[in-house]
């Protein structure tokens, strides 16, 4: 089945240049189009909707307030986040409303590609000039998190599996733990970081720099 996508943008021009640009990809149907926040919302209602492509400044509710409200009614929504700035709290705000992309408008042709296959595998994806971003953010951990707790090894190999959107079972699967031992770290790792949610457990994985690139090796059980 396509992908079924919302372009949400308060310009016409740059919703119809996206649209003949997801045209030329199979896999991938633009379903509706939206001006606003509160016309994501009511695409959203009256038809199944895989993916949308959130503008963040569109007038009355804007694009990280549509998304906490887009996915808090359907959190099998998967949103990708579309800026004219990367701008490190743009940025931050919408990955903590659970939004699983985010790239700018400058790079927004084969990297809106890239995001959008890479977040229908559940996994999350920045363009280059977001991930500078964030990387120049780690440099300033202490304005971030400060005296950020100390994790186990195996509880970054959670986390970091958890931001790429696997459920219990397939992070068990994945370090050969059961998913009830996955659940316990889970509830570690929301306490011993005071977050309370997946999606700031996603934003906390981005901002600390946890990637498989960075992750101690599988090996060993918990």
């Amino acid at each position: 089945m396509s992908l079924r996508i919302v372009l949400a943008d308060d310009h016409q021009m740059f919703r119809h240049a996206l649209r003949a640009l997801l045209a030329r990809e199979p896999g991938l149907e633009v379903v509706a189009e939206a001006s606003s926040g509160d016309e994501v919302l009511a695409i959203t209602a009256a038809q199944p909707v895989d993916l949308v492509c959130m503008d963040i400044a569109m007038p009355g509710m804007d694009g990280i307030e549509a998304t906490r409200r887009l996915l808090a009614r359907h959190p099998e929504v998967r949103v990708i986040g579309l800026s004219a700035f990367a701008d490190r709290q743009f940025v931050i705000d919408l990955l903590d409303a659970g939004a699983r992309g985010y790239i700018t408008k400058a790079e927004a042709g084969d990297e809106l590609l890239r995001a959008i296959h890479t977040v229908r595998e559940g996994r999350t994806y920045l363009c280059p000039d977001v991930a500078a971003t964030v990387a120049n953010a780690l440099l300033d951990r202490d304005s971030l998190y400060a005296a950020a707790p100390r994790l186990t090894a195996r509880e970054r190999q959670v986390l970091q599996l958890i931001a790429e959107g696997l459920t219990s079972a397939q992070i068990g699967d994945r370090l050969h733990i059961a998913a009830s031992t996955v659940e316990v770290h889970r509830r570690n790792l929301m306490r011993k970081l005071d977050l309370h949610n997946v999606a700031e457990l996603t934003r906390y994985a981005i901002t600390q720099g946890i990637s498989p690139a960075t992750l101690p090796g599988e090996s060993g059980r918990a």
